[in-house]
């Protein structure tokens, strides 16, 4: 999830564990740890895009980086704050279940996460965006809330109490509204006739009345949305494939290690002579029907030595902001 809602997550869980017994401090200590785990994007900057694509939401989001680290934090934490009323193993309890929650609250968005890392297994149960409103402000509204009220105050530990509940609920909505999602693609699919032999659904950006569906066929992927307020079937657009456009470069190490983190749902494009592979999990830019362009796209450039160097394109280029946001909610309407 994005930044602001893991704070808010951290903030919420910091004051379950310990909010009576430090106040404010619990939130700040919480929200702390609900941002630690994220900085695993600063890697980017020290190895190439393909490993720092892997290690993205991989160690730092794990059971075992939790329980490795709460216990520093905690010490730390315990010698700043050495007049508090928490003594280390409280500090380290709430250490703990701000890491935790992190990866726990990422594996429900469609990216997931390597909680039981380094066992290769990835948790990604795709029923919320990264970025929902409705997830996140009505509990930011009730953390707010309840940070201005005196720590001992009952009232306030029932706000932080229907910030989680509030929040935690929403996420079972979303499996519901998956469920539901998933059987009418399915359905759309048998009445239209397509044969295919996997499908993956996410909602789109930003809410989760209107979610989309990727189909893999024979040559070629289909992609369509269904919207709560649909009346019309379900209309899928196909992308071919193009798998044989990497030719020799299909056996490199780095692009088996891409194709292996897109789990399989990538296409190919050849521009200029350079190879472009999209990763469909994440879906266009756009919901207006010339939308051609991927959200997470990455060029594969020969380079000496029989070597590539594999970079991520820029995703909103030329774009503008009024008419991607437009297109969605015109979308979302129904169709």
């Amino acid at each position: 999830m994005d930044s602001l809602t893991q704070i808010v997550l951290g903030a919420s869980v910091g004051e379950a564990v310990l909010g009576k017994k430090v106040g404010n401090k619990a939130m700040l200590y919480g929200a702390i740890a609900g941002t630690i785990p994220d900085l695993d994007v600063l890697s980017r900057n020290f190895v190439d895009t393909v490993t720092a694509i892997e290690w993205h939401r991989g160690f730092s989001h794990s059971i075992l980086f939790s329980l490795m680290f709460a216990p520093v934090f905690g010490w730390l934490i315990s010698k700043i704050e050495r007049k508090s009323a928490a003594n280390w193993r409280d500090w380290t309890r709430l250490m703990f279940w701000g890491l935790f929650t992190h990866p726990i609250l990422d594996a429900f968005t469609t990216w997931g996460t390597q909680l039981f890392w380094p066992i290769d297994l990835k948790l990604a149960f795709q029923n919320i965006f990264v970025i929902d409103p409705l997830y996140t402000v009505p509990f930011l509204i009730c953390l707010i809330l309840a940070m201005r009220l005196n720590r001992v105050s009952d009232k306030r530990r029932r706000l932080n109490k229907m910030g989680l509940v509030l929040s935690s609920s929403y996420l079972i909505i979303t499996l519901i509204l998956k469920w539901f999602t998933y059987n009418k693609f399915i359905n759309n699919l048998e009445e239209q006739g397509v044969e295919y032999t996997e499908i993956a659904t996410r909602p789109t950006p930003f809410n989760t009345l209107l979610w989309t569906a990727n189909v893999d066929t024979k040559n070629a992927y289909l992609i369509g949305n269904y919207s709560l307020f649909d009346s019309q079937p379900v209309r899928f657009k196909a992308y071919p494939k193009n798998h044989e456009l990497l030719g020799k470069w299909s056996d490199n190490d780095k692009v088996r290690r891409l194709i292996n983190v897109t789990e399989g749902w990538y296409t190919v494009e050849k521009n200029e002579g350079l190879l472009y592979l999209n990763d469909l999990r994440f879906g266009l830019i756009s919901m207006q029907e010339d939308e051609s362009r991927f959200a997470f796209n990455y060029e594969i450039r020969p380079t000496a030595n029989d070597e590539v160097q594999i970079t991520e394109t820029p995703k909103y280029e030329g774009g503008d902001p009024r008419k991607l946001f437009g297109a969605l909610w015109y979308r979302i309407l129904g169709n």
